[in-house]
């Protein structure tokens, strides 16, 4: 590590701060520090840290806009690397849909359904980021990233930068194949339909009104924590239990949507991780169903 940050002072890598709280990056506002936290401000930047990461062989981890993700009291070591201003853009050229990894999911579906265009509609509430959303191939309502991904520029753990279509993409349910083979998505390319505004529009904000009448977004919250089973839906099982409300110090079930747990306030993130042994095991027990996290946990135990 040494040898590594002695290196880092040397190179054009963009924003380094050192012992950074991650809670100040997280949806959860939960999260020990990060030994390193690097900000690069474009491709070049990006592709120079993670050549040097890989050279010293020094741990990393890639955090997005923090709505997906715990991080553990203890923080994380290593380096951690949030894409900064240079990632955060999109252009539209006719169907096709070109956004930095940075870029905000749920800003992106409001101008695609400004442009016209239609297939983006379930990620209007979704509050992560594109790159975020290509990782995890996030859906909602029915649909994904795979029905419209068409390809994605990546900087893979060497430091090599490559172009992936759908077919290297590895897509599933909540999967993609960087979970496998580790790399950071710089730019995205989606392929959306021509639709009608005001159809989308309406569409967009019927989505919106729903989320806000069934879902504590007013909290401190990371979406949904675990993924829906086969058939079914972990926020029934989990209400069914009789789970809403149950507390471990400042971490709370949501008492609007089951599948929650939100920042009562100054939880951590034990108190979390808590929550969600108690439910894995009450849904275990009572049902029979080995409820699957949705939510990435990162740091040191």
């Amino acid at each position: 590590m040494k040898a590594f940050l002695a290196e880092l002072k040397q190179t054009d890598v963009g924003k380094v701060m050192y012992d950074e709280p991650l809670s100040e990056y997280t949806t959860w506002k939960i999260g020990g520090p990060a030994d390193v936290l690097i900000i690069p401000e474009n491709k070049d930047q990006l592709v120079s840290v993670v050549k040097l990461l890989h050279k010293h062989e020094v741990e990393w981890t890639n955090i997005g806009r923090g709505s997906n993700m715990l991080v553990r009291d203890k923080g994380v070591r290593g380096v951690v690397i949030q894409l900064g201003a240079g990632f955060d853009y999109a252009q539209f050229d006719g169907k096709l849909v070109h956004a930095g990894a940075a870029y905000s999911l749920i800003k992106l579906s409001v101008l695609s359904g400004k442009e016209g265009l239609t297939g983006l509609e379930f990620a209007g509430g979704i509050p992560g980021s594109v790159g975020g959303a290509v990782y995890m191939n996030a859906g909602a309502l029915g649909s994904d990233v795979s029905r419209i991904f068409k390809s994605a520029e990546i900087v893979l753990e060497t430091g090599e930068l490559v172009r992936y279509g759908i077919e290297e993409m590895g897509f599933s349910y909540r999967h993609s194949v960087l979970h496998e083979r580790p790399g950071i998505v710089v730019n995205v390319t989606l392929e959306l339909e021509q639709g009608d505004r005001k159809e989308i529009t309406a569409t967009l904000a019927a989505y919106k009104e729903r989320r806000l009448r069934t879902q504590p977004l007013q909290m401190a919250c990371a979406g949904s924590v675990f993924r829906n089973p086969p058939h079914d839906f972990a926020a029934r099982l989990i209400q069914e239990a009789g789970l809403k409300g149950l507390r471990s110090g400042g971490a709370e079930v949501s008492t609007q949507h089951a599948n929650f747990i939100v920042n009562a306030g100054q939880a951590t993130a034990e108190d979390v991780l808590t929550l969600m042994a108690t439910i894995r095991t009450t849904i275990k027990e009572q049902y029979g169903v080995d409820l699957v996290p949705e939510v990435l946990v990162v740091g040191e135990r």
